[in-house]
């Protein structure tokens, strides 16, 4: 059975969403977390990479896959970037249900297959279905960790957040590889392709805007095969997934009313690289320590949480949206399949980070 009341309600069980239901649960409050898909850490729609500081969110036994010590950027002149690079391969679903596992170990309540319907702001309930049925939750604070497309932003009439979506084959992977490849080509307008290796597999995929091509099949198989005739890649596609990521940057506001919002459904993603489960993490927990601090009294914990993750976040992701509506201005043209084009709109390269010039 739910509860009729809870102190939090997160919404959402991803990294953020657990993240955050781990720390208010560890400070005793009444904790109820939701997740609309049929499993804990299913189905997983990223590459499964994090940067080495967070290597203690993968010391939990089948979490950690290989080390990764540098990135290749392929430009279309077919001129290659050699950057120091380091990180951590991860089982996506391995690291979301061991931080899952510690929301429940300190007292949390999380159940599966229990989507949100609605949220009443002004009364503090969220209606969920459970088992079939409706069920009302009453909750002091609301955190919402549910995606891009968030549920609850949608409930409360916010706007919905820009998008990128994504295309990914698990493949086996010929020969041992510790860097991520990356090609960035107007055959992939909006984004760029990927592969990240992770011990005997590789994950292989690109990420594109759909309103420029809504093709995303043939340019990924076309890589595959590329990739295969090389003898890096075997030809079984194992697993096949996909998804959205925001591009936009962070919403307007971190919180409304009482509803704080982590991760993807708060706009933390990278808009270049997609990167966004570190963000998701540290979001996550900030968010639940400012539910504690707002039940203990503290008027400003939901002030003092926007600021701070803008102040951590803001000025990454806001060059990140320059450079995208750089790039938009030119794909789909000539200039798109020039080298300097895309250095400008990739992290490997010193022009990402020039502002002091009129391409910003």
């Amino acid at each position: 059975m739910l509860p009729e009341k809870v102190d939090v309600l997160v919404v959402g069980l991803g990294p953020g969403g657990a993240s955050a239901a781990r720390v208010c649960a560890a400070a005793g409050l009444l904790v109820l977390a939701v997740e609309r898909n049929k499993a804990f850490g299913e189905p997983v729609q990223c590459a499964e990479f994090i940067p080495n500081p967070m290597g203690a969110y993968a010391r939990a036994e089948g979490v950690l896959l290989q080390r990764i010590d540098s990135m290749q950027s392929f430009l279309p002149s077919g001129t290659v970037e050699h950057s120091d690079f380091p990180g951590l391969m991860v089982d996506r679903g391995e690291f979301d249900r061991a931080i899952i596992q510690a929301a429940q170990a300190n007292g949390a309540q999380l159940v599966t297959s229990t989507p949100l319907q609605r949220v009443d702001a002004e009364r503090h309930v969220a209606t969920v279905k459970h088992q079939g049925q409706e069920h009302r939750v009453e909750y002091r604070v609301l955190i919402a960790a549910d995606g891009p497309h968030s549920p609850v932003a949608e409930s409360l009439g916010l706007p919905a957040l820009p998008v990128v979506q994504t295309r990914q084959y698990t493949v086996p992977l010929k020969k041992p590889y510790t860097a991520t490849d990356v090609w960035l080509s107007d055959d992939y307008p909006g984004g760029y392709a990927w592969l990240f290796p992770k011990g005997e597999w590789a994950n292989l995929g690109l990420g594109a805007d759909k309103r420029i091509d809504n093709d995303m099949k043939t340019p990924l198989e076309s890589l595959h095969v590329q990739l295969v005739e090389q003898g890096l890649l075997g030809e079984e596609i194992r697993h096949r997934t996909g998804g959205a990521i925001p591009v936009g940057g962070l919403r307007d506001s971190l919180y409304q009313g009482d509803v704080l919002f982590v991760g993807d459904a708060g706009g933390f993603t990278h808009p270049i690289t997609g990167a966004g489960i570190a963000a998701a993490v540290m979001s996550g927990e900030a968010a639940g320590e400012a539910a504690i601090g707002h039940l203990e009294g503290d008027a400003e914990a939901f002030d003092d949480y926007d600021e701070d993750m803008r102040d951590q976040y803001g000025p990454a992701l806001e060059r990140a949206c320059k450079r995208r509506a750089f790039l938009n201005e030119h794909w789909r043209t000539p200039r798109a399949q020039e080298d300097a084009t895309q250095r400008r709109g990739w992290i490997a390269f010193s022009e990402y980070f020039n502002d002091g010039d009129q391409a910003a």
